[in-house]
Formats: C-alpha cells, structure tokens, sequence
C-alpha cells in the first residue's frame, strides 16, 4: 500500500496536476478578489473566509479528473482492480494521496494568502484547523465523482456537476468556522458538523467509490 501511495505522489507531481497547479489557482482567486471588491480591508476582512474557502474548494476541483484517468489510459486501473489490495482499500489511497498533493499545500499556504485578504490575526486559526479538516472531504467526495466518470471521454464537466452539490454541506460550515473564528464568536458547532461530515465521507464513501469502479471496469 505504501508503494502505491508513493507511485501515486510521484504520478501526480509528474504529470503537473498537483500542488503547483492548486496552489496557482488558488493565489489567482486571491488576486483578483481585491480587484473586484476594491481596495476595502474591512469589507475584505469580512468576506476572507469564504473566499478563502470557495477557492480551495475550486483548487481541489481541477485536479480530480487525473486521479483515476491516467490509471485508465494505461491500463494500470485493471491490473489494480484484480491486485490482492481491496479495491476500497485503493480508492482510499487514492483519496490521500490527491489529499497530499492538493489539499495539504493549501493549508499550509493558507495563512500567506488569508494575509492578502486581511483577515484578523484571530481568524488564521480557525481557517487552518477548518481547511485541515474540511479538505480530506473534498478530495474523498471527489474521488467518489471520479469513479462515476472514469472512462467517461471529457468527463471534468461532468464530473463538476455531480461533485460540486456534495461539496455544499462542507464548504458552508467549512467558512462559517473560519468565519466565525474570525469574528471572535463560538465555533464549536460549525467545527462538530465539519468533522462530522469529513467522519462521515470516509467512512462510507470509499465502499461506494469501489462499487462503482467495479461496475465501470466491467
């Protein structure tokens, strides 16, 4: 399984879909943010947690249709499907990895970019601890929307529409978390329904991932 954590890493730094690529749309977003807003750092500070949120939601957004597609176009995919590994044992490593190489480079550059966006110092914690937490649901839901897709030729639109509605229920209390953080109030609920959610992903969505890959290898 490590191994195929690794060959995964290595595929995704290769193939130029990763960190780099999230960690470039991402700065974009925060950009040109301040261009349509205009140069107002209270109206910014306000908004920074949600614009901070929807922007690592659309990162993540750009890289899911590599995670199962370049196993598709070479094959690998099937030989995986029949390795010894259970097939939800793959989707999950899968998940981690796109994880790895998207969601975790967010975070850490989060604090650079929420400082472009003039967040106040107390918000920088509760926006990391909401992006470490939120993020691993994004990329398990977006695994789940890769596998429905895989083999599917132009897929990365449709494959927006079915992901983009499950990312809601994350990216709302992902940014009411940040948002309240920011504002100094009690974020206790928007942090238990945000790991509430993640838990819950993981927890099942893996077994549906690797039903459907099942059906689509078929």
């Amino acid at each position: 399984m490590t191994a195929l954590l690794i060959r995964d890493l290595k595929l995704a730094v290769r193939a130029g879909g990763g960190f780099g690529l999230a960690l470039a749309f991402f700065l974009i977003v925060v950009v040109l943010v301040p261009f349509g807003v205009g140069p107002q750092t209270t109206l910014l500070a306000q908004i920074a947690p949600g614009i901070l949120w929807l922007g690592a939601l659309l990162a993540c957004l750009l890289s899911l249709d590599r995670i199962f597609a370049l196993d598709h176009e070479d094959g690998s995919l099937d030989l995986l499907a029949t390795a010894p590994l259970p097939m939800e044992a793959i989707v999950s490593l899968k998940a981690l990895a796109h994880w790895l190489v998207t969601g975790l480079p967010l975070v850490i550059a989060a604090p650079v970019f929420a400082l472009l966006l003039s967040l106040p110092p107390q918000g920088y914690g509760p926006l990391i601890g909401s992006l470490l937490i939120g993020t691993p649901a994004l990329s398990v839901i977006g695994t789940f929307g890769a596998a429905l897709t895989v083999g599917v030729k132009r897929g990365g639109l449709l494959l927006s529409l079915l992901v983009l509605p499950l990312y809601v229920p994350t990216l709302i209390f992902g940014a009411e978390m940040a948002r309240r953080g920011a504002a100094e109030q009690d974020y206790l609920t928007a942090l238990l329904m945000l790991g509430g959610i993640t838990a819950g992903v993981i927890a099942l969505l893996p077994f549906a991932s690797a039903a459907v890959l099942r059906v689509n290898l078929r």
